[in-house]
């Protein structure tokens, strides 16, 4: 069944600085979350998405990789090892077991769902039930990026209008760019994973078409024309660089970050926050149509 945009995990080894950088960028960000596998979160939402800011904030309590289980603790642990950044691109789901079961029949992922469950909190501090399946996915070139869909099973109690006004302007996510160096290599595995949207290609890479987003793969050429600065792939997988936003007006979210002293540059028509200050990501804004 078709997806769209549900998240991106940015994994850092420091939540509260990083939740201090995405405020200074404009951002509303919500409380520190906590996980019984060791992870804490905090979450920047948007309408169509948002972002999972990540630590593992407690790697005692990580368990492994089973043969049909995914550590999502783990995986992290790993990931940070290395380099912080955007680690996992998660779709929407309405039915994350038949997802699963399609992730399987196409070869591109034989794990179990994982089921998750948490209170939230409310602009008025009042408690919510939250609750998530996950099915996940794999690109077999791709160890240091996940994909996964996930399912809301209470999607009234997480988004919230209130938690989507954002002094820069964000308003939306209307893609993300993850680079490879032979984009055309990852059609197939982007066309099961997104459930029967379009997959289009070009000299300059491939384009999946999801519900309320786009998922960019240009080879690296490509992806130093967009972005402005070189960028590395990693071998023959695939690496999520950046997040897309739109912003109600690209003047004024540049005023903010210069007087944020925030590290922002122009390229073309768009503004680019690097990975040198976005703790391993690009965030891109751009003006919303």
């Amino acid at each position: 069944m078709p997806h769209g945009l549900d998240h991106i995990v940015h994994a850092v080894r420091d939540l509260d600085a990083v939740a201090e950088f995405y405020r200074r960028a404009g951002f509303t960000v919500g409380g520190r979350n906590r996980h019984p596998w060791g992870t804490h979160n905090r979450i920047v939402q948007l309408k169509n998405c948002y972002i999972e800011i990540l630590e593992v904030a407690e790697p005692e309590k990580i368990v492994p990789h089973a043969t049909r289980s995914f550590s999502f603790g783990a995986f992290h642990r790993d990931f940070l090892a290395q380099r912080e950044g955007f680690s996992m691109l998660l779709l929407n789901s309405s039915d994350a077991a038949s997802d699963a079961r399609a992730f399987e029949a196409n070869g591109i992922g034989a794990f179990d769902v994982f089921d998750l469950a948490r209170e939230g909190k409310r602009p008025d501090g009042g408690t919510v039930k939250l609750a998530f399946s996950l099915a996940f996915a794999a690109e077999p070139n791709s160890p240091d990026l996940r994909f996964a869909v996930c399912q809301h099973h209470f999607p009234e109690n997480f988004w919230n209008p209130a938690f989507q006004v954002h002094a820069n302007g964000a308003q939306r996510v209307p893609g993300v760019v993850v680079v490879a160096n032979s984009p055309a290599r990852h059609q197939d595995f982007l066309k099961a994973y997104i459930g029967g949207g379009e997959v289009t290609a070009d000299p300059a890479g491939v384009t999946a078409h999801t519900e309320n987003g786009v998922i960019e793969v240009p080879e690296p050429s490509a992806a130093r024309d967009l972005l402005g600065f070189p960028v590395k792939a990693s071998g023959d997988g695939l690496t999520l660089n950046a997040m897309r936003f739109a912003v109600a007006d690209l003047g004024r979210t540049e005023a903010l970050y210069r007087q944020n002293r925030l590290a922002v540059r122009r390229h073309g028509e768009k503004l680019m926050v690097p990975p040198d200050e976005a703790f391993g990501a690009t965030l891109i804004f751009e003006a919303a149509n």
